[in-house]
């Protein structure tokens, strides 16, 4: 009974071997190089948002995920990062900061927390067609502010 598993053998360890292999560079070539951010100003797709489960859950950047607060999981952008989310079905947009990663779902670009899938009018439907732009300058200044002045509250 044994034999022909012996035979067998180095072929299914080869296989298992190249799929590993394979499967590893497909999954590097996702994700840029430490420091890196390859990622533009400003970027299209589909949102979704997050909570249920995860609320109370530590996220990446290693604070907790509270639905209440304005914040969103991004595959690349670095933690810290104020974004502008736009809903292109209704106009309705909201600033966030990025504390997490994701989304793992196939299609979508951002996953956002409860209160902002709230205030970009997206909460039923659970998925909105978006435009994300990276805040900076002024408008980056706002946000820092705006952020700092809410966590007191």
């Amino acid at each position: 009974m044994t034999l022909p598993f012996r035979r067998l053998r180095p072929h299914l360890l080869a296989t298992l071997l190249l799929l590993t292999c394979f499967g590893m560079r497909a999954n590097a070539r996702k994700l840029p190089a430490p420091g890196q951010n390859d990622c533009p100003a400003s970027q299209s797709g589909m949102a979704s948002w997050y909570g249920g489960r995860w609320i109370g859950r530590l996220t990446a950047n290693g604070e907790r995920y509270r639905a209440g607060d304005l914040t969103a999981a991004h595959r690349h952008l670095p933690f810290g990062t104020f974004v502008r989310i736009t809903n292109l079905r209704n106009s309705r947009s909201v600033i966030v900061r990025i504390n997490n990663r994701g989304p793992y779902s196939i299609g979508r670009i951002i996953d956002v927390s409860k209160r902002a899938a709230i205030d970009l009018a997206m909460l039923d439907a659970g998925t909105a067609r978006v435009r994300l732009e990276v805040l900076s300058g002024e408008e980056l200044e706002v946000a820092k502010l705006a952020a700092t002045s809410s966590e007191g509250g």
